[in-house]
């Protein structure tokens, strides 16, 4: 089993930064691409930004030149830096990474969330 566990959301005034992480831990071989979704209410999650095992990153057009995603593989935790926050970055942030397991071959992971909210 593995488990991805976010930290570093909370409230903060627009034009503001924040700072995600998300810990990896469990049966990895090896952490492959990594992401960062975010889900608003009432709409559906949306790809933010991903990370390859190499350190290549992608990002969506709405937090391009904002947001800066990045890895430690030795402490296997991936990070988002949130520059410029815009109240509609509010939203909760998911962690997601691929993962070539122990056991159990290739699988696909979730956090549990964390919570951003931008205010005006």
């Amino acid at each position: 089993q593995v488990q991805l566990v976010e930290s570093g959301g909370g409230l903060v005034q627009a034009g503001g930064s924040l700072r995600l992480s998300c810990a990896a831990s469990g049966s990895i071989f090896r952490l492959n691409t990594m992401r960062w979704y975010r889900q608003a209410p009432g709409k559906q999650r949306e790809l933010v930004a991903a990370i390859t095992l190499g350190g290549s990153p992608n990002y969506s057009d709405s937090v391009k030149g904002r947001f800066t995603i990045s890895r430690d593989n030795a402490k296997r935790t991936v990070y988002l830096q949130m520059n410029s926050l815009k109240p509609e970055d509010t939203a909760d942030y998911y962690c997601h990474a691929d993962v070539l397991t122990l056991n159990s071959g290739y699988k696909s992971y979730w956090g549990q969330g964390t919570q951003v909210t931008v205010s005006s």
